[in-house]
């Protein structure tokens, strides 16, 4: 084998590893993360992930990572091809809401349950988790502000407020789903995120009547 095949091989290892930690760890976070569990899963001796870890702690760090390039290839960059505006804001809800009814991940939001996890406990991971949350609560701010400029939204719409309210009405769609069993959940969540923005819109017609 060459040594750009050794490398491919190597990669698509890497990448069939972190694929299963962020599954597993959508269900029982990332202290739940074992090599045996990850090894039997893959089908993989222990000893292939000395090659890509040195320690437990730098795979849930490339466990984030990973589910921050899921989330944004399954999320982020499908929305940002709605118009700017009012239209692409509720486009990022509306496939933030996809991406749990299409059953993903087996828990529903990797980072609604690594959040609960590390919210007290310093340290790298919880970091990076902070870091991953605030660049999605960013995003949210950024296109509601442009929604705001461009007129799609009143000018006194707080951008930050609304951005608050859009993440609350997304997590607690997953966490109702999945707790009650209720898949009425996410139907509110987008009931309520789209009534409030069309509330807001001064043209409440770029967005669906329901």
């Amino acid at each position: 084998m060459t040594d750009d095949g050794r490398l491919l091989r190597g990669r698509r290892s890497r990448e069939a590893i972190l694929g299963q930690a962020v599954s597993l760890a959508s269900v029982e976070g990332l202290d739940g993360l074992s090599l045996s569990r990850l090894a039997t899963a893959l089908g993989i001796s222990k000893s292939g992930f000395f090659a890509h870890w040195r320690d437990k702690e730098q795979l849930q760090l490339d466990a984030v990572d990973w589910a921050v390039r899921q989330w944004t290839e399954r999320i982020i960059s499908p929305a940002l091809h709605a118009p700017r505006g009012v239209r692409r804001l509720f486009a990022l809800h509306e496939a933030r809401l996809r991406f749990y009814t299409d059953r993903v991940l087996p828990g529903g939001c990797f980072f609604l349950t690594v959040q609960t996890e590390f919210d007290d406990r310093p340290g790298p991971v919880r970091e990076r988790v902070s870091q991953a949350m605030r660049d999605w609560l960013a995003l949210l701010r950024r296109v509601a502000a442009e929604a705001v400029e461009c007129g799609d939204l009143r000018p006194d719409v707080d951008p930050a407020q609304l951005a608050y309210e859009i993440e609350a009405l997304g997590e607690l769609a997953v966490a109702h789903s999945r707790l009650f069993r209720e898949p009425q959940a996410i139907t509110y969540s987008r009931r309520a995120v789209l009534q409030r923005l069309r509330a807001l819109c001064p043209d409440p017609a770029l967005l669906p009547e329901d």
